[in-house]
């Protein structure tokens, strides 16, 4: 029997958590269909998502359909639960994309594709709703076709799902996917299965179906379609896992939920730093059993480990890459009466569930912040702590989290020197693509820079979050190589290169600072607004105000009445509140849709920085200054200072650095 995992994903409201239920109905796991509305969905167990009536975490199911064996992972569909979706990604071996055929495609859905193509995922779609007035296949294909792949081709069979066959001329589309597959075709007239399977799994075809999860209808034909079209994982011999999700049950206890990549688990295997797999639960909505042997390709939730983290790889499994959906609000907690002790742990907890929530605990102001995606987070959050934690606390008025990234090169130099100390560390930064991170390289003869001291450096680069020197934001988009340093035989130690390490980047930054080639970055949003016409000069006076630019109007209208949509991109800062404007002039007809496109160059630098008054010398914990030794005792040096007293020479000169950029 073919084992598959496929995640169920959506826009909010598209119809994934029903057309979940309906899956497991015709399957036969179910005896009669759950309704999200009615809060008895099979997949939205917890208390939170009955009363919101959408899904905020991710729930596992299983069903046996014919000769596959399907395990379903549903997903949150509001965007400001995007982390949960994306933590399940990289265990899936395809994915559900399911779309509205009233509302089409719809922003969050631009990003989910974003996702599942990051991720290399398979995908099957589902057109919901094709029971409701004004469904049109052939236009959503035309659009799905249009807007994410012309490889998105319609899977024709009979409502029963008994005949998988797609027409001739949907034949002819996928081949055409592919010039090999094209010219067999064409030679012989016929696509095999084995060739159509390898095509889906190297997202060059994606499979439609269309129907009505409400109603059943096209279930049976996509459970068909899933069963002869999907590929099972190979099978690796070794043991390995990887960790998607972090939750705990009703009585506390912490579940780590993988899936086997290779071999086997099995209960007391021995995983992390001696803990042992205790208890393997195997979960059905709610419900587990508890089992003595996982095999590859399963998913189960492992009871009791700690230190383990979405994203982790166990066994011969790497861990994974870090997130694309990152957080851009930060907010500040109110803890009222309660002692914030209490309520840091509680976050702790919920950190624990979600890393992207990154709980802040500032012991000199006694402070707690967390960073979120939008208010219905945040909102949820506060019930979260109330329901389980009996927290009722409050947060403040959130504030963008900023980002910082540099425009040039530039060597930068640590120096640590107190007296019995040595230790110099020379680094390059350069800037890197738009949303790659920081990544670290050494390029460093070991002639010049022991082995050890090169991996202390490389180390202490990751050991924690580096900021930049306009406002003490986080760096981003920069790569940092070791270049060369000096060590001594006979005082150095690993805590001297941990101190010029973290020297060397701040006073390359501050150069960079001087040079102006230090730049600050803020969240943006691909925002999509609809209006009538009459309203268009309004809100693109609106988005000019903010910053922000728009494409050309897509007229629908006639006659000044109808629906326009504008799309195009403002920053967070200036949009987060406009929906509420929009309500108003529009009286209540208006329609705005956020959704977060990553960072980009910050519209109002000057302004920012006067408001943070951040110091960047002044900053004690990050200082850009070095530590050198005379006459027996240690000494400060400004980091300006620094280059004319560097023991070790510079790799690079001023226009070596300029060529760096060519």
């Amino acid at each position: 029997m073919k084992h598959i995992v496929a995640g169920i994903i959506a826009h909010v409201d598209a119809g994934k958590t029903t057309l979940s239920e309906a899956l497991l109905y015709r399957a036969g796991e179910l005896r009669k269909l759950g309704r999200v509305d009615k809060g008895d969905a099979f997949l939205d167990p917890d208390k939170l998502e009955k009363k919101r009536g959408i899904t905020i975490f991710s729930h596992q199911a299983s069903l046996q359909y014919r000769d596959l064996k399907l395990t379903l992972l549903d997903t949150p569909g509001h965007v400001d639960f995007a982390t949960q979706t994306e933590q399940v990604l990289s265990v899936l071996d395809c994915a559900i994309l399911v779309i509205s055929a009233t509302d089409g495609i719809q922003g969050y859905t631009r990003t989910l594709w974003r996702l599942l193509e990051h991720y290399s995922v398979p995908t099957f779609i589902f057109v919901n709703k094709m029971d409701t007035n004004g469904a049109d296949k052939a236009q959503v294909l035309n659009q799905l076709q249009n807007t994410f792949s012309p490889g998105c081709i319609d899977f024709n069979s009979d409502e029963q799902g008994q005949n998988t066959d797609f027409s001739a001329e949907a034949a002819e589309e996928i081949a055409v996917r592919d010039d090999k597959v094209l010219e067999n075709f064409l030679t012989s007239g016929a696509l095999d299965d084995s060739t159509v399977r390898q095509m889906i799994g190297r997202r060059e075809v994606f499979p439609c179906y269309f129907g009505a999860a409400l109603k059943v209808a096209g279930v049976d034909n996509l459970l068909a379609g899933l069963e002869r079209w999907t590929n099972a994982a190979t099978d690796k011999q070794d043991f390995g896992a990887r960790v998607f999700k972090i939750s705990y049950d009703e009585k506390g206890e912490r579940l780590t939920w993988i899936r086997v990549t290779g071999g086997a688990l099995r209960t007391k295997d021995v995983l992390l730093n001696e803990q042992k797999a205790n208890q393997l639960r195997v979960y059905n909505g709610t419900k587990f059993t508890a089992c003595q042997k996982i095999s590859a390709g399963d998913i189960c939730a492992i009871a009791g480990l700690t230190n383990t983290y979405p994203g982790q790889g166990l066994g011969d499994e790497v861990d994974g890459a870090t997130p694309v959906i990152q957080p851009v609000l930060n907010y500040a907690l109110d803890p009222k009466a309660y002692d914030i002790h209490v309520c840091l742990a509680a976050l702790r907890q919920l950190e624990d569930e979600d890393p992207q929530l990154h709980v802040s605990w500032s012991s000199h102001l006694q402070e707690i912040r967390v960073q979120i995606m939008g208010e219905v987070q945040l909102e949820i959050l506060q019930q979260i702590l109330l329901e389980r934690f009996n927290l009722d606390v409050s947060f403040g008025k959130g504030s963008i989290l900023y980002k910082e990234s540099i425009t040039q090169a530039a060597e930068g130099v640590g120096h640590f020197e107190p007296l019995r100390h040595y230790a110099e560390v020379h680094l390059l930064l350069q800037p890197a693509p738009r949303g790659s991170g920081l990544t670290f390289a050494a390029n460093c003869s070991l002639e010049v820079l022991g082995r050890n001291w090169q991996h202390q450096v490389l180390a202490n680069l990751r050991a924690k979050e580096q900021l930049g020197v306009l406002t003490g934001a986080p760096i981003t988009d920069m790569r940092v190589t070791l270049v060369g340093g000096r060590a001594s035989i006979v005082h150095s130690v690993g805590g001297d290169f941990r101190e010029a390490t973290w020297r060397a980047i701040r006073q390359g930054l501050m150069m960079l600072k001087k040079r102006g080639a230090c730049q600050l970055l803020e969240p943006w949003y691909q925002f999509r607004l609809e209006i009538n016409q009459d309203q268009i000069g309004r809100a693109m006076s609106d988005i000019e105000r903010m910053s922000g630019s728009f494409a050309a109007p897509e007229v629908t209208a006639i006659s000044g009445v109808g629906p326009t949509t504008l799309t195009g991109f403002a920053p967070v800062s200036e949009m987060q509140d406009y929906a509420q404007e929009v309500h108003a002039y529009t009286h209540g007809q208006g329609q705005l849709e956020c959704i977060v496109a990553g960072y980009r160059p910050c519209h109002d630098v000057k302004a920012v920085m006067a408001d943070l008054k951040y110091d960047p010398v002044a900053d004690l914990d990050n200082t850009p200054g070095s530590v050198f030794c005379a006459h027996g005792a240690g000494y400060p040096v400004a980091w300006d200072q620094v280059p004319q007293m560097a023991h070790f020479p510079y790799v690079y000169s001023a226009a070596d650095l300029i060529k760096l950029m060519k």
